[in-house]
């Protein structure tokens, strides 16, 4: 058994937030009380083996949910494997992750699916696979969604290709509707990209390359929203980086679209300069974009037109990123500095409560993805991350195989103490 003592109990699905006791047993909560006596719980369930971590001063909230991570396994796995992104994950206050599916292969057929599926289930963590929408992410045709829907696939993305063919698309959407699963779409519009990963302005002009507009981003959300609208479908708007884009969400929404939105917290901590200043470590798709954009999608963040943080873990090689701008790869590592900047970037200046963080960051996620969230009840499983909300700590080095990341070196709030998952602890610090 493990009894948390102390803790304040920060829970977006009981709406609670106060100094409570938590006791589990195996892989369940079963005792939510002002005070647990650890003598009185040892000679009630008749047993000795009561580990007490003593939470004074630290926050006890339902272990976190990332809805968008790329893990690289099967085919990419010198940047990232399935046991390694699950530690890093753990390691962020993680304790369930859905895994993007451009694997290769991609993830449009039941053995690759079922190769990832047997592999999480061997880490400390939940960790859930996407299907592709598309086969072998090639925007033509469909995969067998009702099949891979069968498998246990979780909702149908294509992420790190737009799907331009509306007629494909729109028949995903009625399918992924019928399914009642998610279909979650990276928007960037080809046309309109001259250059990968920079936004295309001040910077991109400084640096003398050609850069990504929002206009490539804009367009395929315009489009995107109204045929969600047309067919009823769920959908997902993946790493929003534009404010025209958060306002397009803002009224679908309005219209009565089933459209969510998510946002990464590189997107709502850096703008373009960060480029300058860390090169390719702040090359990623869409790009940090202006002020303007950052600050638009913190008012997404705060009025809910944007439901759901998430990190879109993108692990590279130091080779790979050590290439010029046009050649390396976008994206950075980031389930392990995410709540941090949650914390730094959203809660500390006032943008949002703690209480609401937790909700973009478990609860909206597990409930996109059709999934019942985790909660600090008697009960409900034992998925519970530990952390000082206002405790300092520095990023120095990664559980994750990569540290492609432009925060290392940065002093964030938030330090990690426990992720207990299954009631079992996964990471400690």
């Amino acid at each position: 058994m493990l009894l948390i003592k102390n803790g304040r109990v920060v829970d977006p699905v009981t709406n609670t937030d106060r100094k409570l006791d938590v006791l589990v047993d195996g892989a369940v909560i079963t005792e939510v009380e002002q005070q647990i006596d650890p003598e009185a719980c040892r000679e009630k369930y008749g047993t000795d083996d009561v580990c007490v971590i003593d939470a004074e001063g630290l926050v006890v909230a339902p272990g976190l949910v990332d809805t968008h991570v790329h893990f690289r396994d099967p085919g990419f796995t010198y940047k990232e494997d399935i046991e390694t992104g699950a530690e890093a994950a753990a390691y962020g206050g993680f304790t369930t992750v859905i895994c993007m599916a451009n694997t290769k292969p991609a993830v449009d057929n039941v053995e690759t699916l079922e190769y990832i599926q047997r592999k999480g289930e061997t880490t400390g963590i939940h960790v859930i696979q996407t299907a592709t929408v598309t086969r072998d992410l090639k925007g033509k045709e469909l995969v067998d969604m009702e099949l891979l829907a069968e498998h246990g696939a979780a909702g149908f993305t294509d992420d790190g290709i737009p799907i331009m063919d509306e007629e494909v698309l729109t028949e995903a959407m009625l399918r992924a509707k019928a399914l009642d699963l998610p279909i979650s779409l990276h928007e960037e519009d080809p046309a309109f990209v001259k250059g990968a990963g920079v936004n295309m302005g001040a910077v991109s002009e400084q640096l003398g390359y050609g850069g990504a507009s929002r206009t490539a981003e804009d367009v395929m959300v315009a489009r995107d929203c109204i045929l969600a609208l047309h067919t009823g479908a769920s959908v997902c708007i993946q790493h929003i980086s534009s404010g025209n884009s958060v306002e397009l969400v803002r009224l679908a929404k309005k219209l009565g679209a089933d459209v969510h939105a998510e946002a990464t917290p590189h997107h709502f901590t850096l703008t373009e300069d960060a480029v300058l200043t860390y090169g390719t470590m702040a090359r990623m798709n869409p790009p940090v974009r202006e002020e303007a954009d950052r600050l638009k999608i913190i008012e997404g963040i705060q009025d809910g037109t944007i439901d759901m943080i998430v990190t879109d873990h993108a692990p590279h090689s130091a080779e790979e990123k050590a290439r010029p701008m046009a050649q390396a790869p976008s994206g950075i590592t980031g389930l392990e500095t995410s709540l941090a900047l949650g914390i730094r970037s959203l809660v500390q200046p006032g943008y949002i409560t703690l209480m609401k963080l937790m909700e973009l960051m478990s609860k909206n996620p597990m409930e996109f993805y059709r999934m019942t969230p985790g909660s600090i009840q008697a009960g409900a499983p034992a998925d519970i991350v530990i952390f000082g909300e206002n405790e300092e700590w520095t990023v120095e080095q990664f559980h994750s195989k990569a540290s492609n990341s432009p925060f290392l070196g940065w002093t964030l709030p938030g330090k990690l103490h426990y992720t207990i998952c299954n009631g079992k602890i996964v990471a400690e610090n």
